[in-house]
């Protein structure tokens, strides 16, 4: 039997969230070890030990520790040879891993202004403007995302679930949580209604968890 990975982190963490659901969907046993919001000084340094960019998510192994999201859930849904999700032909591939890199970069980078200052209430992210700016941003990433799922009719790349909408879905999940003015995406409403009807989507897209 293959024994469980670990994973660090903290679990409100959409980057953290991807990765667990990732391993749910291929049926991978894990050990989640939450991290506090401000570790000590030996934690810092047993953190940056293990990635040295002191971030999270990271995947602790039998082999060499593994960080940055989207590559963990590419590592074990590759691990676990499932083709459905993350295809093996390359152009398939590609067409899935073009979604999952514009998610870690395009989307991600709109909605961080916002939804630190609206949903986080981190100190410092308190210009108007800049709000504004990063809402505006983020409702322009999700419109490309809806004119997508309105082509396809159904999932990020076709008829079929896979590894991109793992990372789309949660970005989803965030958008329709935090408190901004939202435009109207049928498309992506549509999509995260099927989305919905996945049980390990529920357990990482909670209303809890945004």
């Amino acid at each position: 039997m293959t024994s469980p990975v670990r994973i660090l982190g903290r679990r409100p963490s959409i980057n953290v969230r991807k990765v667990l659901w990732a391993l749910d969907e291929v049926g991978r046993a894990y050990e989640f070890e939450t991290w506090e919001d401000q570790p000590s000084a030996a934690r810092v340094a047993a953190l940056h030990a293990l990635n040295p960019n002191g971030q999270f998510p990271i995947l602790v192994d039998s082999s060499a520790p593994l960080w940055e999201s989207n590559t963990l859930c590419r590592y074990v849904i590759g691990e676990a040879g499932r083709s459905d999700l993350l295809p093996t032909e390359p152009r398939a591939r590609a067409h899935v891993e073009c979604w999952m890199d514009w998610q870690a970069t395009d989307l991600n980078d709109s909605w961080r202004y916002a939804f630190l200052a609206l949903q986080r209430r981190k100190a410092g992210y308190d210009d108007p403007r800049l709000i504004r700016a990063s809402v505006d941003a983020w409702n322009d990433k999700m419109a490309i995302l809806d004119a997508q799922v309105e082509r396809t009719g159904a999932f990020a790349v076709g008829n079929r679930f896979t590894a991109a909408d793992i990372v789309l879905g949660l970005s989803v999940h965030r958008w329709l949580g935090t408190p901004i003015e939202r435009r109207d995406l049928p498309g992506v409403t549509a999509y995260y209604e099927r989305l919905s009807s996945r049980a390990h989507f529920r357990t990482h897209a909670s209303s809890a968890l945004i």
